[in-house]
């Protein structure tokens, strides 16, 4: 793709170059599906949008925005899965800065969004940690009612998938234990997930699952880290 980098720097309008091949027939036809396949073998869950994790993913959207630089329009690094919704309606072209010029949104492909961003998991709603997780909350709607929902029932199944799968395990029932391990990490809000093994080892786990003991109990359950998450 670094022919059409190198069409759109020499253009009077890269601009309006980028968007133009971006929308060309042939790209359309020959590099889309090609790249919207790789990107959905990455995404979360099952080809889950990269931002909201709970919707599909059917767009390919260009992290930084062509209109901010269009030199990125074909840069594999710049590209993600995203939901119609986040893409086309709460991000479009959206991309804030900081003072010194640096993203403020958090590229799910490359970060690790834990030091800006905090799932309660009790209430299924992000808590920013910095302004970068306060700006990713607010230009894709992290905290919609809807994912909330969402993440509030994945952390009333998830436990039970866990104590499946040590279950299956136990028994050596290993078609039972590796379906329970996909329906956990391709249910959709599959952070909830992380967020819980993740929590679980934090100082204050105890108050976190203060009235969910048992869960507590198979997160950290070696066996059970092990073979899903492949760390004890």
């Amino acid at each position: 793709m670094a022919g059409y980098t190198g069409d759109i720097g020499q253009a009077a309008v890269p601009n309006a170059r980028a968007k133009q091949l971006w929308k060309h027939t042939t790209v359309r036809r020959h590099i889309h599906p090609g790249l919207r396949s790789t990107l959905a073998e990455m995404a979360p869950g099952l080809e889950r949008c990269m931002y909201c994790g709970d919707n599909q993913g059917t767009d390919i959207d260009h992290f930084e925005p062509i209109r901010v630089n269009p030199l990125r329009t074909f840069d594999w690094h710049n590209h993600l899965l995203a939901c119609s919704l986040c893409n086309s309606h709460l991000k479009r072209d959206l991309f804030p800065l900081a003072d010194d010029g640096t993203p403020l949104l958090i590229d799910p492909s490359s970060e690790d969004p834990a030091p800006h961003l905090h799932l309660s998991l009790a209430v299924g709603a992000y808590i920013d940690l910095t302004d970068r997780g306060d700006a990713t909350i607010k230009v894709f709607g992290l905290n919609r009612k809807i994912l909330v929902r969402g993440r509030l029932n994945a952390y009333r199944i998830t436990p039970l998938l866990l104590d499946q799968w040590r279950t299956a395990f136990e028994k050596d029932d290993l078609e039972e234990a590796d379906a329970c391990a996909a329906t956990i990490w391709e249910q959709p809000t599959a952070d909830v997930v992380h967020a819980m093994f993740h929590q679980a080892l934090t100082p204050g786990a105890e108050d976190i699952f203060a009235d969910e003991p048992e869960t507590l109990t198979l997160l950290r359950d070696q066996v059970i880290r092990t073979g899903l998450l492949g760390t004890c």
